[in-house]
This record gives structure tokens, C-alpha cells and sequence, in this order.
């Protein structure tokens, strides 16, 4: 459908039927490696998975870079028909049911209100970096959005059967953790989406070559997350944690304070560094998280920890780019100053830019700076989900 598209609500309709699609499997992908695999070896299991969610992400500045500069964009969608088609033919041969199942009851008002909750909670932070905190669509979709939430939370520990188990969050070490992956993942998305700009606005670098610069960050990223996950199997989450999030501020604090004449090979460095730390604590954190729950509420662990990680992640970009935007109208300088003198305003209105970037790298730290503080909270030994019933976390 997106490749095909001809209109904006089409593309869009694509796109949504592929979060649809994604909205399944990634879920589906944590809860068959946390089940088929004990506790002990989940750090292991869940670092592969960490190629997956983190590495591919990471990814695709670069490969779509790539193809922007020399194809479409309709080739960004096209390129996906294949591999889906031999995906889809080899999973009839090869993809079997390896957990109990059942036949729920879909309680349909629950649906309705997850739907209406977090779908306006997103819509209000995606239009911050177009309206401003202060308009009324925004302010109205948010506010909506957190009394929808809060009615579905309310219906949800009063059915018998919930849509999900939100009484996850009683156990504290599978909340901390939760919260720990969020930041970190907001941490990460933001100077992901943040850095290309910069990138392509101030060194006047292409889709391709910004990509470029993130791509040993990624990798990075990908050689680390199944050795952390071996070591989260020995050591458990709290160091791991301490390490990787000082690592992540650390890396980031040059950030605020670069230029446009900043040396692309210096900021490939420090966002590798970046990426190290990010590998040291996001699936190290959601395993830690997933082995504080009993099996039975797993699968609401792991739909609960995506969700909150994924608000997280919409918020963070509406919040470094609305502060980007803020910072850098605030500090330009007037519009009449284009006519009477045009070098100065360039020159000042190029800083002005520089100092909105600044701003929002500076958020990110803050991001990074908070998650450490909380690492401090952890669980010190590793727990399993043996060791804990349902009705003890429920209760």
C-alpha cells in the first residue's frame, strides 16, 4: 500500500498497517525468547534479540540514506516486498507453535480505550514540533489521551481476565527496569533522530554520508548486545547498568558543545561510545525486568515494557525537537535584518541553530544523567521467574 501510494492518507494508511504488524511480532519475539529459554540464559537470548530491536533501528539512516540519494522513496517500501514474500513463504515450513495456547476473551472496550488512550497521547506529542506546547489540538489530544489511559488502567484491575496485567508494575524491580529501558531507548532515539540534522543542516552532509557517520555507532551496538547479554547471565543488571549509563552521559556531554566545524571522525567516535552503553543496558534491563515476573505474567510484561518504552520514545522526540525549534526561533534574529544586512543575519541566525542543538543534546544528557541516578535502585542479584508467584506480584 505505501508503495503504491498516490496520496498522503494512503501512505499513511500503510504505514499504519505496518506498526500493526510490528505491534505483534516484536512483543511476540520477547515472549517466545523469555519463555523457551530459563533464566539463567535469558541475558544471552534476549542480547540476540537486541539485534533486532536495536541494531536494526539504528541501521536505517544509513540504508535509507542510501537509497534516498539514489533511488525514491517508493524504493524504501519496494525493497521490503521481497523479503516479507520469502519470509511469509518460509514460515509455513519452518515457524511452529512452541507455546500453550488458548482462547481468550478479547474484552473490546478495553481495545476501544488502549486504542483512543495512547492514540491521542502520540497524536498530541507528534504535533508539539509543528503547533507548539501551547496549542489547543495539542494540549486537548494529550489531555484526552491521559484520561482515556487512566480509564483503561481503571478497567483493567477490575476485570477478572485484563486486556493487560497492569499490577506488573506492583513488583519493583520489573517497574525500575522498565523505566530504565524507557530512558535509555529515549536517550538513544533522540540523538538518533537529533545528530542526522545536525549532520546534514550545519556540515551540509547528504541522507548517505550522515549515515555513514551513525553506522559504527550501530554496529557497535550489535557486536555488544549478545556479549552483554552473556555477562547480564553472570553479573546481573545493577553494574551494567551504572557502567552503561555513565558511559551514555559521558558520551553525550561533547555533544552540547560541538560546532559546525566539529570533525565528523570525532563525532563517529563519541556516538559509538554512545551506542557501547546503550548495548550495556537496554535488553540487560528489560531481561532483569521480564525474570521479576512469574511465566504466567510475562506476556503482560513484555506488552507492558513496549508500550511504555515506545510512549517514551514519541515523547523524547517531540520534546528535543520542539526544544530545538524553541531555542533556535528565540535566539534568531529579526526578519528584517534578511534585507538590511544578510550576512549578519546569516551568521547569527547559523548560531541561533547551533545553540537550538545544544539545547536538545543537553535534554539528552539530562536523560542519561537520570538513569544513572537510578541504577542505584536495582536489584544487586539476579532474580527468576521461578521465585516469584503471580498472586505475590498481583498482591
Amino acid at each position: 500500500m505505501a508503495f503504491i501510494a498516490n496520496s498522503f492518507p494512503m501512505l499513511l494508511s500503510g504505514r499504519l498497517i505496518q506498526a500493526l504488524g510490528v505491534g505483534i511480532t516484536m512483543p511476540l519475539l520477547q515472549n517466545i525468547m523469555l519463555n523457551l529459554f530459563p533464566p539463567e540464559k535469558r541475558g544471552t537470548a534476549m542480547g540476540l534479540t537486541g539485534l533486532a530491536v536495536g541494531v536494526a533501528p539504528a541501521i536505517g539512516p544509513t540504508l535509507s540514506g542510501w537509497v534516498i540519494d539514489n533511488s525514491g522513496w517508493r524504493t524504501l517500501f519496494g525493497m521490503l516486498l521481497p523479503v516479507v514474500v520469502i519470509v511469509l513463504i518460509l514460515s509455513l515450513f519452518f515457524v511452529k507453535d512452541v507455546l500453550p495456547t488458548s482462547n481468550p476473551k478479547l474484552d473490546i472496550l478495553s481495545l476501544i480505550e488502549s486504542s483512543f488512550g495512547f492514540g491521542a497521547l502520540l497524536y498530541g506529542f507528534s504535533e508539539v514540533s509543528s503547533r507548539g506546547w501551547g496549542d489547543a489540538i495539542v494540549l486537548g489530544s494529550i489531555a484526552f489521551g491521559l484520561v482515556v489511559i487512566v480509564l483503561f488502567v481503571l478497567r483493567q484491575l477490575k476485570l477478572d481476565d485484563p486486556f493487560i496485567q497492569v499490577k506488573v508494575f506492583s513488583s519493583k524491580i520489573f517497574t525500575i527496569s522498565t523505566i530504565l529501558s524507557s530512558i535509555a531507548n529515549m536517550a538513544m532515539v533522540g540523538v538518533e533522530m537529533i545528530l542526522p540534522l545536525y549532520l546534514q543542516i550545519l556540515h551540509g552532509k547528504s541522507a548517505l554520508e550522515s549515515g555513514l557517520t551513525l553506522l559504527p555507532g550501530a554496529l557497535m551496538m550489535g557486536v555488544m548486545s549478545p556479549i552483554t547479554g552473556i555477562v547480564f547471565d553472570r553479573i546481573g543488571a545493577k553494574r551494567l547498568a551504572q557502567l552503561g549509563f555513565f558511559l551514555l552521559a559521558a558520551a553525550t556531554l561533547p555533544f552540547a558543545f560541538i560546532t559546525a566545524d566539529t570533525p565528523s571522525l570525532f563525532i563517529t567516535l563519541i556516538y559509538a561510545v554512545r551506542m557501547f552503553g546503550v548495548a550495556m543496558v537496554m535488553m540487560p534491563l528489560t531481561t532483569n525486568g521480564m525474570n521479576a515476573l512469574p511465566m504466567d505474567l510475562i506476556r503482560h510484561g513484555t506488552a507492558v515494557n513496549n508500550t511504555v518504552r515506545q510512549i517514551a520514545s514519541s515523547m523524547t522526540t517531540a520534546i528535543l525537537v520542539s526544544v530545538l525549534s524553541n531555542v533556535t526561533d528565540n535566539a534568531s534574529p529579526v526578519k528584517h535584518m534578511l534585507t538590511t544586512d544578510p550576512l549578519k543575519y546569516k551568521h547569527l541566525y547559523f548560531n541561533a541553530t547551533l545553540s537550538g542543538y545544544h539545547a536538545a543534546f543537553w535534554f539528552a544528557i539530562g536523560f542519561s544523567i537520570l538513569g544513572w541516578a537510578l541504577t542505584f535502585f536495582l536489584n544487586k542479584k539476579a532474580v527468576a521467574s521461578r521465585d516469584v508467584t503471580a498472586k505475590e506480584v498481583c498482591e
